[in-house]
């Protein structure tokens, strides 16, 4: 039998968890396992591509893909072996707008970026052969430019995001290892530690690793929207227009990132 007295006055209670969402209440004596109720639902309606949607902003998190250096600057990994990456540079501006009034609602913004360990160690060869088909190529975790210290290393220069879009102290920040960022990461957890529903999907490449975590995403459950002037690839055309295509019609749905400018 417990040794406590249930009917005594309790001591104070401190939150103990990440987020408010998901959290007990405790003291030395007592843990409080009930969780507090939810925020009330933050009902926005926005214009989606063949459909009105009416989402929960306090349960939609904003997921940025890959904006980071050796994929998006003049003087990064891609732009060393001959891409044109004025493609990959498009979501900048739309993100360097949306992003000041996202946050200032205390909306959660990820940012997921290539960023594999010094020792690739958890890498397969199928994954090594995407970037290195030839097997001398300079590809993940090789020297490439001056400014990079190896390709989509973690903590180098070329896995961290752009200047223009410097995260905040409050986003949070992820790394992953292959096309989808749920494979062999903490985003499903942390997504559901914060009571997240909705997921916004933004950044490069559209037609491959925002598309792959947005699919993984719509399979583990979550609602899916792509933010169509937010995101794009240096694909052909054709692979942009089949993202599109897939999005609309099999994992979710697409909007413009003009459609949460300006909330309140």
């Amino acid at each position: 039998m417990p040794d406590s007295d249930p009917t005594a006055p309790l001591p104070a209670l401190l939150r103990l968890g990440s987020h408010a969402a998901n959290a007990w209440q405790v003291n030395a004596t007592h843990a409080d396992l009930t969780r507090r109720t939810a925020p009330a639902p933050r009902a926005h309606t926005i214009a989606a591509h063949g459909k009105t949607l009416t989402l929960d902003l306090n349960r939609t998190a904003l997921i940025v893909i890959d904006m980071q250096n050796d994929f998006c600057h003049p003087q990064g990994w891609l732009a060393s072996i001959g891409v044109d990456i004025s493609a990959a540079r498009q979501p900048i501006a739309p993100l360097a707008r949306l992003l000041p009034s996202w946050r200032s609602q205390g909306l959660p913004v990820l940012w997921v970026n290539w960023g594999n360990r010094p020792d690739r160690a958890n890498l397969s060869p199928a994954a090594l052969h995407v970037y290195n088909p030839d097997g001398q190529s300079p590809g993940v975790g090789a020297k490439a430019t001056a400014l990079s210290t190896k390709v989509l290393e973690k903590d180098s220069w070329g896995a961290a995001v752009v200047d223009e879009l410097k995260p905040h102290s409050t986003d949070i920040c992820i790394d992953k290892f292959r096309m989808s960022g749920f494979w062999d990461t903490p985003l499903d957890s942390s997504l559901r530690q914060m009571g997240m529903q909705t997921l916004l999907f933004a950044g490069v490449n559209a037609d491959q690793c925002v598309l792959a975590t947005l699919m993984d995403a719509n399979f583990a459950g979550y609602d899916t929207i792509l933010l169509e002037d937010a995101s794009a690839t240096t694909s052909p055309e054709f692979c942009w227009q089949a993202t599109l295509y897939n999005v609309r019609q099999c994992f979710g749905f697409t909007t413009l990132s003009t459609e949460f400018q300006g909330i309140a």
